[in-house]
């Protein structure tokens, strides 16, 4: 493109004579020197424009990393992982019930409830009254079974001298032996019938200590059904509910794969919802069975006697699941495809090579390395993504940058 302009003198001259302002020839000179400066301007700034403009539109295809030009090594940084001793943790959630629940119901005749001596949330002992029934109807019973055993027994006395006197006499000849074998039979009988008053009486008594609703064992009162005036019998069901000695137990939802690693015994630290404290426990059974649906399996986790922990509840548990050696890296020198997990590991050559991993455990200090690696291997800690294996390169120590 040609920017310049002409300029035609006698033209300009003739203009001039015409209006009767004559400029001189180096005045319009000038003036058309100065146009010319102006427009070259003009045009060398659309032309930077254009240029930068080409090169903005074509950065998001230039390369994060420009590759090394021929002889230049890049430099990575490079750790030493070693071996480490790490405790494993599971972390498990679950519902918070009684370990061992006994539900308490009426098992005598049953009757009505005069008054309730517990409520929810006391602790009890083995053989407390929790509920007393009225049993005036049979206290009146057991007195008439009293006297029926004392009127057995003076039956049987009465046999007994009648016996006695008899055998005093068949000596004599005045009475037969047919006469004392009856006699002994009916003295045999009284006796029978005194041990039959005397059972009955004992029955009647044991039905009477059943009508009081007592606590089994000791333990917390979970729950209570009853109130005084309440018609209870051998089917009213659960009248009370009762924690034994107060024990807790966590029922903690663990994956399969975890749930192979925890045994009975093993140690955990519990947390309910609400509250920070934290209660040590250990669990004591692990569940035969895995969740078809949500492969899940139950590790129950026994708890100490605690007004915080309340059954239905929601908790936290973190399981030791024992100690590990072996090397540990941060997330930032982990690389995956769909190969699976694997690092970049510097040789003796200060060449590139990859190395396949299995990962274990997982905690704030890193990754675990289950297999792959033996610790004094130097593995790239970062932008391994932009190497590749077999390329040189200047390993750097982390820490002696």
């Amino acid at each position: 493109m040609n920017y310049e302009t002409g300029v035609d003198l006698d033209t300009v001259e003739a203009d001039a004579s015409d209006t009767g302002d004559l400029q001189s020839l180096s005045e319009v000179g000038a003036d058309a020197k100065r146009r010319k400066r102006l427009i070259v301007a003009i045009a060398v700034v659309l032309a930077a424009s254009i240029i930068a403009g080409l090169m903005v539109s074509r950065g998001g295809e230039e390369p994060a990393f420009a590759p090394p030009e021929d002889g230049v090594v890049s430099t990575v940084t490079v750790v030493v992982p070693g071996n480490v001793t790490q405790v494993g943790l599971i972390t498990a959630t679950g519902t918070l019930s009684a370990r061992r629940e006994m539900p308490i119901g009426s098992v005598g005749e049953g009757g009505r409830v005069v008054s309730v001596a517990v409520d929810a949330g006391d602790y009890v002992r083995a053989g407390q009254t929790l509920a007393i029934i009225d049993r005036s109807v049979q206290s009146r019973q057991a007195e008439s079974s009293a006297a029926l055993v004392e009127a057995r027994k003076a039956d049987a006395e009465l046999a007994q001298a009648n016996l006695d006197r008899a055998l005093q006499l068949v000596e004599r000849g005045f009475i037969s032996q047919a006469d004392i074998d009856r006699m002994t039979a009916t003295r045999d009988a009284a006796v029978a019938n005194v041990r039959i008053a005397q059972a009955q009486y004992q029955e009647r008594l044991a039905r009477n200590a059943q009508l009081n609703i007592v606590a089994p064992a000791a333990g917390l009162v979970l729950e209570r059904n009853v109130e005084p005036g309440q018609v209870v019998g051998p089917g009213s069901g659960m009248l009370f509910s009762i924690a034994r000695d107060g024990q807790m137990e966590l029922l903690a939802e663990v994956s399969e794969s975890d749930l192979a690693r925890l045994s009975v015994g093993t140690p955990a630290r519990v947390t309910p919802v609400g509250t920070s404290q934290v209660f040590e426990g250990q669990v004591w059974q692990v569940s035969p069975v895995i969740d078809e649906a949500r492969r899940l399996g139950v590790a129950r986790i026994g708890l100490p006697a605690s007004t915080a922990l309340r059954p239905g509840g929601f908790a936290t548990a973190r399981i030791s699941s024992g100690a590990v050696v072996s090397p540990r890296l941060p997330e930032s020198a982990i690389l995956s495809d769909d190969k699976g997990s694997y690092v970049y590991v510097v040789n003796s050559s200060d060449e590139v090579e990859r190395r396949d991993i299995s990962l274990g455990l997982i905690n704030d200090d890193g990754l675990e390395i289950a297999d792959g690696l033996d610790g004094s291997e130097r593995v790239v800690l970062r932008a391994g993504g932009f190497l590749s294996v077999g390329e040189k390169v200047r390993p750097v120590l982390q820490g002696s940058e």
